[in-house]
C-alpha cells in the first residue's frame, strides 16, 4: 500500500541544560525538542519526536553562528523535508527516507554554507520525520507493536529479546573523580560512558588523557561488577574524533597496559576523525564507529578497516537508516549497541526499543543503551510525565539496569501512544 502526505506541522520547544555541556569545541546551553505531524487526506497521521544536537552532528556549524541561529538551520532543514514529503508516495519511511535524502543534503550545504557537510546533520533533522512517518505507517496497516512495524528484511537484525538493558551514564571529561566513584558506589552502574580527548594540542591531549584514565583505574578499577564476563568493570571510552593519528592512541593503549587497564577496556568509540582511514584491527581492543557511520556503505567501510563495534542511534541518525545499518552490520557478524544524544524520556524508549533487540556485545551479557537526558536537563522530571507511561517500570533504572518485562514488549515502551504535551504543539 502506497503512503501520500496531504498536510504536515512542526514546532519546537527549548529545553534548557543543568549546565553548558561541553564537548567538541563547544558547549551547548539548551537542546531543542522539534515536533512533527504527518497527516493522510484520509485524516490518518502520525507524530514524531527529535531533539537537535548540532554541535554532535557538525561542529563546523555551531561555530560559525549563535547557539540559536545554529539550531534554527537544523530546523530549517526539518521544514524543507516536510515541503518535500507532501509531494511524495512512499511504502515504508525506509523508503520515504532515501527518496528525499540526497536533494535535503545538498538544501543543507547551501543554508550552512558548507559544502562537505556531515550527513549527521540532515539524519538529525530528519529524526522526527522519520518517527511521524512510522506512526503514520503503523497506524494505517494497524500495527500495534515495534516488531510487527518493522519490515521483515530488517528483523534478523533485531531478533534478540534481553529482559534487561544496562543504562549507561556519561562522565564528561571534567567530572570530578568524587562523582564518577558515587555513580559506580551508589548508585549501582556498572558501565560508564568516559570521555577522552582532552582540549590543547596532540601532545597535551594524550598526556592529559593518560593521567586521567589511571585516576579512573585507582579510584575504581578493582571493583567487582555483574554481567561482565570477568566480573571486572568494564571500560567504554568515547574520543570524538579527537586522535588524529593511530600512534597517539596506541601511546594511551601502552598506558593502559602499564597500569593495568587495557583488559578492562570494553571499547573505545570514535577515536578518529571521520576523514582519517587506518586499519584499527591490530590495536588490541574494540574499536566502535559513531559519527564516522552514517549509511550502510559507512558500515562497511568502517568493517573492513578492521572496527569491531557500532554505535546505532536512532534517535539520531533516523530508526530508518539505523535499521539499513543494523542489517549490514548483522549479516558481517558485527555487533551493535545503542548510543545516547542526551535525548528526552519518549526517545529513550525509541533507543530502548532497538537496544532491547540487538545481541549482546562480547563481554557481557546484557544490553547496553547510553542515556545521560537525566544528567543533563535542568527539568528532566518534568519531561518525564510527557511519557505516555511515566510510571512504567522499564522507564526507571535500578542499579544501572533497565528491567525489560512482558508488558514493555506488549506496549513497545509506550512509543504508540500519544503524548498530550507534544501533539498540543502541532495539532
Amino acid at each position: 500500500m502506497n503512503l501520500r502526505i496531504t498536510e504536515t506541522n512542526a514546532n519546537f520547544e527549548r529545553e534548557p541544560l543543568v549546565r553548558p555541556f561541553g564537548f567538541k569545541g563547544g558547549y551547548m546551553n539548551e537542546i531543542w525538542q522539534s515536533t512533527v505531524l504527518l497527516e493522510t487526506a484520509d485524516g490518518d497521521y502520525g507524530w514524531g519526536l527529535g531533539c537537535q544536537n548540532i554541535l554532535w552532528c557538525d561542529p563546523r556549524v555551531f561555530g560559525t553562528t549563535s547557539e540559536s541561529g545554529a539550531n534554527s538551520l537544523m530546523f530549517s532543514v526539518t521544514e524543507r523535508a516536510l515541503q518535500m514529503v507532501r509531494s511524495i508516495e512512499f511504502t515504508t519511511p525506509v523508503d520515504l527516507i532515501k527518496q528525499i535524502f540526497d536533494e535535503l543534503y545538498e538544501y543543507a550545504k547551501e543554508i550552512t554554507g558548507i559544502s562537505d557537510l556531515k550527513k549527521t546533520f540532515v539524519l538529525n533533522a530528519l529524526v522526527p520525520v522519520d518517527n511521524a512517518a512510522w506512526m503514520l505507517y503503523a497506524r494505517v496497516h494497524e500495527m500495534e507493536d515495534f516488531d510487527n512495524m518493522i519490515p521483515s528484511e530488517y528483523r534478523p537484525g533485531l531478533s534478540y529479546r534481553h529482559d534487561r538493558v544496562a543504562s549507561i551514564p556519561i562522565s564528561s571529561y571534567g567530572m570530578p573523580m568524587e562523582e564518577i566513584r558515587a555513580l559506580i558506589e551508589k548508585e549501582g552502574y556498572f558501565i560508564l560512558k568516559l570521555k577522552l580527548g582532552a582540549p590543547g594540542s596532540q601532545q597535551e591531549m594524550l598526556e592529559k588523557d593518560k593521567a586521567r584514565l589511571e585516576q579512573i583505574h585507582q579510584a575504581i578499577g578493582d571493583k567487582e561488577v555483574l554481567y561482565t564476563d570477568n566480573g571486572k568493570l568494564p571500560y567504554y571510552f568515547d574520543a570524538n574524533g579527537r586522535y588524529q593519528s593511530k600512534q597517539t592512541l596506541q601511546k594511551l593503549l601502552d598506558h593502559a597496559r602499564r597500569i593495568g587497564a587495557f583488559d578492562q577496556i570494553l571499547l573505545i568509540e570514535e577515536p578518529f576523525p571521520e576523514e582519517y582511514k587506518v586499519d584499527v584491527g591490530d590495536l588490541g581492543v574494540r574499536v566502535a564507529a559513531d559519527e564516522s557511520a552514517h549509511t550502510p556503505g559507512n558500515v562497511r567501510e568502517r568493517i573492513d578497516m578492521g572496527y569491531g563495534a557500532m554505535a546505532l542511534k536512532p534517535v539520531a541518525k533516523t530508526l530508518s537508516m539505523t535499521l539499513r545499518m543494523a542489517r549490514e552490520a548483522y549479516e558481517q557478524e558485527i555487533p551493535c549497541f545503542c548510543a545516547d544524544l542526551t535525548v528526552n524520556p519518549i526517545l529513550v524508549d525509541w533507543n530502548k526499543n532497538v537496544a532491547a533487540r540487538l545481541s549482546p556485545l562480547p563481554g557481557v551479557d546484557i544490553g547496553l543503551l547510553e542515556t545521560n537526558g537525566h544528567q543533563n536537563y535542568k527539568h528532566w522530571n518534568k519531561m518525564e510525565q510527557y511519557h505516555s507511561l511515566p510510571d512504567a517500570s522499564w522507564t526507571q533504572s535500578t542499579n544501572g539496569v533497565f528491567p525489560l518485562n512482558k508488558d514493555f514488549y506488549k506496549c513497545s515502551g509506550g512509543i504508540f501512544k500519544n503524548s498530550q504535551h507534544y501533539l498540543s504543539l502541532v495539532e
